[in-house]
Order: structure tokens, then sequence, then C-alpha cells
């Protein structure tokens, strides 16, 4: 889906009553529904909230075949609203009823979570490769790495052994895995010190 809401006076082709093409701008096609061509619906997140829906099909220049259109308005009328976006996708249209325009989009936020957390702390962006194999190899282990991290906060798994706080967050889940980690390196080393030092020994490093 295609978030439109600067680009409100973007021009698209809908049907008219005869069953030709009109092109008009997004903005004045809103403003040109009636009352009834909207659906108020109720989305529950942390809060509730009410919200008016349009859809219908257009054509948009430099695009091939029809698109499906969203107005989701936060007042019953276009006058009335105070806030008005502007939705654009490709799925199918009987697919894109009000309820699922406006179900999908509240789901951006924990998209946007995804990526602070992974470019922030798993290194998503971090990469020095260039082939696409290789990229795809990066971007599959940090999605794991997410995976893992989350499971575990979710599940409380590092919660029992590895913290005395509750672990409410991706990043608290992840100093505790770290922590975890840390203590097993170093136990690790305690009975491994010559091999270890053989490592750094081949690097053309001493450790001492």
């Amino acid at each position: 889906m295609r978030f439109w809401r600067t680009l409100r006076e973007r021009k698209v082709t809908v049907e008219n009553s005869d069953n030709y093409g009109e092109t008009v701008r997004v903005d004045e096609l809103a403003q040109s529904l009636p009352d009834g061509a909207f659906t108020e619906l109720q989305l529950n997140l942390n809060k509730s909230k009410t919200l008016w829906v349009a859809t219908m099909e257009v054509e948009v220049s430099r695009l091939s075949g029809k698109r499906s259109l969203a107005i989701v308005m936060n007042q019953p009328t276009f006058s009335e609203a105070t806030d008005i976006d502007y939705f654009l996708t490709n799925v199918e249209a009987n697919i894109v009823t009000p309820l699922w325009v406006v179900e999908t989009y509240s789901q951006r936020n924990w998209v946007e979570v995804f990526y602070r957390e992974a470019k922030g702390w798993l290194g998503l962006k971090e990469y020095q490769v260039r082939h696409k194999r290789s990229l795809m190899r990066h971007f599959i282990l940090v999605m794991c790495a997410y995976t893992f991290i989350l499971w575990h906060q979710l599940t409380g798994g590092l919660r029992r052994r590895w913290a005395t706080k509750p672990l409410k967050t991706f990043t608290e889940t992840l100093e505790a895995f770290r922590s975890a980690i840390s203590y097993r390196f170093v136990c690790w080393l305690q009975e491994n010190m010559d091999v270890f030092l053989r490592y750094k020994a081949s690097l053309g490093l001493i450790w001492a």
C-alpha cells in the first residue's frame, strides 16, 4: 500500500455516472463525495478511534491498470475533517474494504519499530557486500536475530536466568542476551586460553 498525504493534489481518473473517465485531483474527489460514500468504523488500538472511509477504483498516470483508492477522515464530512489521509494500493479490489484499509495501515508503526531496532542494534545497514545473494544472507541473519530476541522478550526466557528486572523492551532483552554471551565467553576463555592465544597469534596479534 502506498500512502498519499502530502500528494493530495495528485490527479486520478475515475468513472463518472456515464461510464466516462473523469480526471480530478484527489482532494477535490474527496470533497465531491456524498456523505453516504463514507463508512463509519471504530478502530480499537491503544485508544479507540472513529474513522470515516471511502474506497473506489481509479486510474493513475504512469501506472498500468486500476488501483484502489481509499480516503480516510476523522470526521464524517470533508469540511469538518481535520485529518484526511489518502491511500493507494494494487491489492485486488474485492479485498480492499474500509476495514481492511485502516487495519492494514494501523500496523505501520510496528514496521517502523522493527527498522529502528534492526538498524540501531542488529546492524541491518552495516553490510559490506554488494551481491544480491550476500545481501539476502545478511538480511536473513538480522531477521533471525531479531526474532530470537523478540521471542525471548515475549516468553521471558532470558528474564528467568540473566536478569533481576523485567525485560519490557527489545533493547533491555538484547542487553540481557549480551550479558549471557559475555559470561559464557569468559567461562570458555578461562578453560581455553591457549586456543585463544593461538587464534590471536594467527592474526599477528598478542593477547597479553
